[in-house]
């Protein structure tokens, strides 16, 4: 049994959250305010947070830079609710690392299977061993990533990412193998959730991004020798 705190200003969504999750065994915290979700967050420390954006007193984006500027909060995972029309805040909350979102208006089940697709991502981390290829150095006991001997900050999914892309030893890892591996999806869903994490990660290995290849139509690799 896991405990989610869900944040919303509409307590129908709060009430129809929280009947859901509850009939799929979990515990529900509940906030209807940023501030309220931020203190819950701190005090109680829940496995994972269902965020809504449009909050009173703070928004979703401010409360998620505060829980990740805080040492105690910053590695729970968050999914985001958004408007489907806002591609935008869709695009934003994953590139603040936003571990994966749904819009809204939503299915409850779609919404339990990303929770528990989520919660057995984070359950299933490597275990505390060193992997290095090449210049990437990652420490998966702490969830740690050097490259070069620089320590590059990354998300618990962009750790997940590189670290399978790097296990695969120059192969093709395919669409549907990440989305199952790195996110817990058992189908072939239509999403850009891969991309846009891609997209970031390589934003953040800055000349090293260059490794990281699309093979279109496919996935992604990891090739330590130049294009």
């Amino acid at each position: 049994m896991s405990t989610i705190l869900v944040v919303d200003d509409e307590e129908d969504i709060l009430d129809l959250l929280t009947f859901n999750l509850e009939r799929a065994e979990h515990t529900v915290l509940r906030a209807a305010d940023g501030n309220i979700a931020v203190n819950v967050a701190i005090e109680k420390l829940p496995d994972l947070i269902v965020l809504d954006l449009m909050l009173p007193g703070q928004d979703g984006y401010q409360v998620f830079q505060h829980l990740k500027e805080d040492s105690r909060t910053k590695n729970i995972p968050v999914l985001m609710l958004t408007a489907k029309s806002e591609v935008g805040d869709r695009i934003t909350g994953l590139k603040l690392g936003a571990d994966d979102y749904v819009t809204k208006p939503f299915s409850p089940r779609e919404l339990v299977l990303r929770v528990q697709a989520l919660l057995r991502r984070v359950k299933k981390a490597p275990p505390g061993t060193f992997l290095r290829v090449g210049p990437f150095h990652l420490d998966k006991a702490n969830f740690k990533c050097f490259v070069d001997n620089e320590e590059v900050e990354l998300t618990t999914t962009e750790f997940k990412l590189l670290a399978i892309l790097l296990e695969a030893d120059g192969e093709t890892a395919t669409r549907a193998d990440l989305l199952r591996n790195v996110w817990g999806y058992t189908d072939l869903v239509h999403t850009r959730t891969l991309d846009t994490h891609v997209k970031r990660l390589r934003e953040k290995l800055g000349d090293f991004a260059k490794h990281i290849q699309t093979v279109r139509g496919t996935g992604y690799r990891l090739k330590l020798e130049e294009a």
